[in-house]
């Protein structure tokens, strides 16, 4: 009996294994928000690296976290790395395209807990009378991202994280 048990937990575990490989090979996960401010002042928020820690939500996760800037000191070069807590990791992004007003690109590279290389992007867009700021972050879907995502669902749980950087983004450029 405990021999078809656990040839049962084996072809079990297999099946998943396998399925994860049907997973898709990328992913995007994006989130928008209308912002009553001038694309101006808050393309200036987010091109500038340094103002990072006044909105983001990864920010408020882990407040003791070391962080250093280098290389321009905004737009295309700039350079912020961090290193946190468990929960926020390491890792590294660099502006690699900077539009006024328009878009601003960012490489992020997760180093740790797990390594990841991907891509940010901020995009701003007049809308009636105010601006629609969307972030969006893609990149490759690894094996282990798509074991990870049969139990966790990293939209919601990266996409939370957006909708309330972004909330803290329209907090601060709507304030007078």
């Amino acid at each position: 009996m405990l021999k078809y048990i656990a040839f049962a937990v084996v072809a079990l575990i297999g099946v998943v294994l396998v399925y994860a490989t049907t997973r898709p090979d990328s992913f995007r996960i994006e989130r928008s928000i209308r912002i009553n401010a001038p694309a101006e002042k808050i393309f200036a928020l987010i091109n500038d690296l340094h103002r990072h820690h006044d909105w983001s939500a990864w920010e408020r996760i882990d407040p003791s976290m070391q962080r250093t800037h280098s290389g321009a000191s905004a737009g295309v070069g700039a350079v912020y790395e961090w290193n946190g807590n468990k929960d926020v990791g390491q890792g590294r992004m660099e502006i690699i395209d900077s539009q006024p007003a328009t878009l601003v690109r960012l490489k992020l590279d997760f180093i740790k807990p797990f390594e990841g290389h991907n891509q940010v992007d901020y995009s701003l867009r007049a809308e009636g009378g105010g601006t629609l700021v969307s972030q969006a972050m893609y990149g490759p879907s690894p094996y282990l991202s798509k074991l990870m995502g049969l139990v966790f669902n990293m939209d919601r749980m990266i996409g939370g994280k957006f909708e309330e950087g972004l909330a803290n983004l329209k907090a601060l450029a709507e304030a007078p």
